[in-house]
C-alpha cells in the first residue's frame, strides 16, 4: 500500500503561482479502496496546483493504462488507455462542512482557513475511475483480435440472426392493420 502522506500537499508554505506534482499509480494504490473494475494499473497523474489568495485551482491530468474486462466477450485482459483531465477549485473558508453540504457544483470543494495540508488521494482515485467509460469493449475493427474470447464471439454470432428476425417481426406485427385503416 502506498503511503498516505505521499498524497498530502503542504500548501501553506507555497508561494502564489503554479506548482506541479507527479504521481505514479499502480494496483497497490487501490488496496485501501474496494475492489476495482480493472487491474494492472500503470497510471501517471500530473497535478498542477495554482495557488491564489484564498483559493487554489487543481488540474489533474490522468494518463496510462489499465486492463479491463470486455463487456462483449468477457475477456479479462483488454488493455485500456487512460486519458482525461479534471479541475477542482479548493476554497479556504471559515465553515467548510456547511459550505460543502450546500455546494451543488462537484468541482468546488471547501477547506478550513486553518488547514495546512490538502489530501489528494481520494480525488486521484475518483478521477482514474471516471477516466473509464461505462461500457468497455474493443473497437469494431478490433473485434476478433488477440484480446477477444473467440468462443464467446462465435456464440454471439450464432445468436444474432435469430434476434434480428424475431425483433423485427414483433415490432411491426399488427401495424399494417392501422396503416390500412388510416388509408381508408
Amino acid at each position: 500500500m502506498t503511503s498516505k502522506r505521499e498524497f498530502d500537499i503542504a500548501f501553506v508554505g507555497l508561494k502564489p503561482g503554479v506548482h506541479e506534482y507527479n504521481y505514479t499509480i499502480d494496483d497497490r494504490f487501490f488496496e485501501a479502496y474496494n475492489q476495482q473494475d480493472f487491474r494492472n494499473c500503470k497510471a501517471q497523474v500530473k497535478l498542477g496546483l495554482d495557488k491564489k489568495n484564498g483559493f487554489m485551482l487543481l488540474k489533474f491530468e490522468i494518463g496510462g493504462t489499465v486492463e479491463v474486462t470486455c463487456d462483449r466477450c468477457g475477456s479479462n485482459a483488454l488493455p485500456w488507455d487512460l486519458w482525461d483531465e479534471f479541475n477542482i477549485v479548493v476554497k479556504l473558508v471559515d465553515n467548510p462542512e456547511e459550505m460543502n453540504e450546500q455546494e451543488e457544483d462537484p468541482d468546488v470543494y471547501y477547506i478550513s482557513r486553518t488547514e495546512s495540508h490538502i489530501h489528494v488521494a481520494d480525488w486521484i482515485f475518483e478521477f482514474i475511475n471516471l477516466s473509464l467509460p461505462m461500457q468497455k469493449m474493443c473497437k469494431e475493427e478490433e473485434i476478433g483480435g488477440s484480446f477477444c474470447n473467440k468462443e464467446v464471439l462465435e456464440m454471439l454470432k450464432k445468436m444474432e440472426p435469430e434476434e434480428k428476425k424475431d425483433s423485427n417481426a414483433t415490432i411491426w406485427k399488427g401495424l399494417e392493420k392501422f396503416k390500412e385503416d388510416l388509408d381508408n
